[in-house]
């Protein structure tokens, strides 16, 4: 029976190991940040650079200013602008996650170096087939989250009319708990199909092209799931609270550092907390990773479960074995076994008997010929028999020759 390994411990050992992909991420992900700030940066400064008022936001960190401002943003024209720049800025997240995502699990699975033209080359064949997992997600998660998300609002009504305080504070979190668990299980199924959707890609189908069919990959997700849902759900809940609790703390020291007049600690705050957020986000895909690569989906399992054949297996039917028989009467018989054409598959032509390099017990046996050899033995006498060679014929007799002349 193989060993089990721990998906937690292992799937960090992938993350490291690749570690260029999660830094790629992060680095584009801290530059889109930078460039879609940039015109809010603008706005910002065409109001309290000359105002007196923004001393409030310098020395210390005034919330009526912090409203106001908002407000003054969001009634102009410069609001339109930033609701454009921040459709923008998802759209061209989305792009980058289709191609950073793909090519980062294709490392792990196969253990390629994490370059970046490897990510980028293996996102943008695999990126159409994540578009599809993420609009099945979003379908499947409406069918799902929408009447639970209904079910949480009349239970919050039900809590507030009836209870007060704590207690209703703890229930109406209850409530919202079983949904965040819902959404996470689904969240943890649909990231194994991407990864088997990965996987399948790197076997190819009849035609010599590889398998891109994503509907292939939900039913050995679901089954792998559901054979190991405590051990894979406990694990991607650890790594979720644990990155939501370092992005809470750093924020909530960012803002006690607003009133410091150095910038710079307070952005290395936040950055730590989204740095570790993102690293156990690339920690799920690690652990996810390493419990596909102890269940990989084969042509056999997949044919298994979809009872149908697989269109990849290719059975070729052992040689027949011919007996070679003594009491057989065709002479060519020893010879078309043991000279066949050495590019036939059903006779291949063993190795020379006078090889030097094939050891004895692979040379084949000898095997004495079945027809004897019509030629008489060779006397063994040193001079002819008198009885048998007579160099000049007998006389002929008197009895001849009357029979002759009658």
């Amino acid at each position: 029976m193989a060993r089990t390994r721990s998906i937690f411990f292992h799937g960090l050992s992938i993350v490291l190991r690749r570690l260029p992909a999660f830094l790629w991420a992060y680095v584009f992900s801290l530059g889109l940040a930078l460039v879609f700030s940039l015109p809010l940066y603008r706005q910002i400064s065409r109001l309290l650079n000359h105002s007196l008022v923004a001393q409030r936001l310098s020395s210390g960190f005034d919330l009526a200013t912090v409203l106001s401002t908002a407000t003054r943003l969001h009634g102009n024209r410069a609001g339109e602008a930033n609701a454009m720049t921040s459709h923008a800025s998802v759209v061209v997240y989305l792009v980058i996650y289709f191609l950073l995502v793909p090519g980062t699990i294709f490392c792990y699975l196969t253990r390629s170096h994490a370059r970046l033209s490897t990510l980028v080359v293996q996102g943008l064949l695999h990126f159409w087939r994540f578009v599809r997992i993420t609009l099945l997600t979003l379908f499947v998660a409406l069918i799902l989250l929408g009447p639970l998300y209904e079910l949480q609002r009349r239970w919050s009504d039900f809590v507030d009319d009836r209870f007060v305080g704590r207690t209703s504070l703890l229930l109406t979190l209850a409530g919202a708990l079983v949904i965040l668990l819902i959404a996470s299980l689904l969240r943890l199924y649909f990231d194994l199909v991407e990864v088997y959707t990965v996987q399948l890609g790197t076997h190819s189908r009849a035609s010599g092209r590889p398998d891109r069919r994503v509907r292939r990959t939900l039913g050995p997700a679901l089954k792998l799931l559901r054979s190991h849902l405590l051990r894979a759900w406990l694990v991607f809940l650890l790594l979720a609270i644990l990155g939501f609790i370092t992005a809470f703390f750093t924020t909530r020291t960012a803002m006690h550092m607003l009133a410091q007049n150095r910038v710079w600690p307070m952005f290395f705050v936040a950055q730590l907390g989204l740095f570790v957020m993102l690293f156990t986000r690339f920690w799920q895909r690690g652990a996810e990773t390493s419990l596909i690569l102890q269940h990989p989906i084969t042509p056999e399992t997949e044919a298994a479960l979809l009872r149908e054949p697989y269109p990849y297996i290719r059975p070729t039917p052992p040689p027949p074995t011919i007996p070679v028989s003594a009491s057989d009467d065709s002479p060519h018989h020893i010879e078309t076994i043991f000279n066949a054409d050495p590019i036939n598959a059903i006779y291949p032509s063993p190795f020379s008997a006078d090889d030097p390099l094939v050891p004895p017990e692979s040379k084949p046996a000898v095997v004495p010929d079945p027809i004897p050899d019509p030629e008489p033995a060779v006397p063994s006498l040193d001079e002819p028999d008198p009885g048998v060679f007579h160099p000049h014929p007998p006389p002929a007799s008197s009895d001849d020759n009357e029979s002759e002349k009658h």
